[in-house]
């Protein structure tokens, strides 16, 4: 995951968003699927404010960082997101 891809990430989960999830149920009579049930759920994620202050926070350039160096940043930053769940096996 490039730079720009992994801030456009946290700058999403930073004003909140929105997705649609839909859901089919099949049956099966005579050897053909036919479409029994569909649903169709929209969810509203809120804006979560430690993503905003990460990127209030950030001012680092990570351009000039290479892919391994990219991937240990990420790592620090989903564990900062998360309170810790991630980076743990990078802390050792």
């Amino acid at each position: 995951m490039g730079a720009e891809k992994l801030r456009e990430a946290i700058l999403k989960v930073a004003l909140g968003f929105s997705l649609e999830e839909v859901t089919e149920e099949y049956d099966a009579k005579d050897g053909e699927l036919r479409l029994i049930k569909r649903k169709e759920t929209r969810k509203d994620v809120p804006p979560d404010l430690k993503a905003a202050k990460l990127l209030l926070d950030d001012g680092e350039d990570y351009s000039a960082l290479s892919d391994e160096e990219l991937e240990q940043e990420k790592n620090r930053l989903l564990a900062q997101l998360n309170g810790g769940e991630y980076g743990s096996e990078t802390a050792s």
